[in-house]
């Protein structure tokens, strides 16, 4: 579904990514943890076209977007849910969702220039309802008519993640998608990606450190440390790994008995 070659950026005399090569299939979701500083959020960045690769390349199912501006790559399928919430302040909770939804059907009509505008109108209703019922599945419904910028920061992240799912995309990113929420918040976000996690058509990516949800909703584990992938397989063996132990969790290896 994904897959990066040899992706690397340079920032001067620093590489942030070094030469990572990758792929990621349907069906699976694979947590991509490291220190901080490892160049985490940085690859996701490649990835998602918000930084240009100095070297490497980024194919989504088999199609060269390395080049492609970070809205392209939406449209081909990349959803990505950031560290700090990406809205619409001062539109609406159900209006943030509701352009999702049409972002997502603009697209496939082929852009503005494939849009029948009369359709548009008379759609705008079954948009607004779809947007409305994935506000329920994220707790947001009784806020459906409040400003986005009026929320506290754990439902903006919900809100971000509904926008997210409406987009449909091919490949789901996720960012530390629980960070800064509550206790009672963490478990409605952690549902809809284990439901995201069933569907056999779409990628599941997460960067996260907390390794109890690392070790509960992933299929496999890839470490970065100092912008290297220093480690990738199922997530048990890797957690148990002398490298992780080391390098992430700052622990010495055990010596044999």
């Amino acid at each position: 579904m994904l897959e990066t070659r040899d992706l690397t950026i340079r920032f001067g005399g620093h590489v942030a990514v070094d030469h990572v090569s990758c792929s990621f299939e349907p069906g699976t979701l694979t947590a991509i943890v490291g220190p901080n500083g490892a160049g985490k959020t940085t690859y996701f960045n490649l990835i998602s076209g918000q930084l240009p690769a100095s070297e490497g390349r980024v194919l989504l199912q088999g199609e060269d977007i390395t080049r492609l501006p970070a809205p392209l790559r939406t449209r081909r399928g990349l959803g990505r849910a950031f560290q700090l919430t990406q809205l619409f302040p001062h539109l609406t909770v159900r209006e943030n969702v509701r352009l999702a939804i049409q972002a997502r059907e603009t697209g496939r009509a082929g852009g503005l220039a494939g849009l029948d505008f009369f359709r548009v109108w008379l759609d705008r209703k079954a948009w607004i309802d779809e947007a409305q019922a994935l506000l329920e599945r994220v707790r947001l419904a009784a806020v459906s008519g409040a400003a986005a910028a009026s929320l506290p920061h754990g439902d903006q992240r919900k809100l971000e993640v509904a926008m997210l799912i409406a987009l449909d995309p091919k490949v789901f990113m996720f960012d530390e998608p629980t960070a800064g929420m509550s206790v009672d918040d963490v478990p409605v976000i952690l549902d809809l990606i284990r439901e995201l996690k069933q569907r056999r058509d779409v990628a599941v990516l997460l960067v996260e450190h907390k390794m109890d949800v690392v070790r509960e909703l992933s299929d496999r584990i890839i470490v970065l440390h100092n912008g290297q992938l220093v480690a990738d397989g199922e997530p048990a063996a890797v957690i148990a790994s002398p490298v992780v132990q080391q390098a992430y969790l700052g622990m010495a290896a055990e010596e044999p008995a």
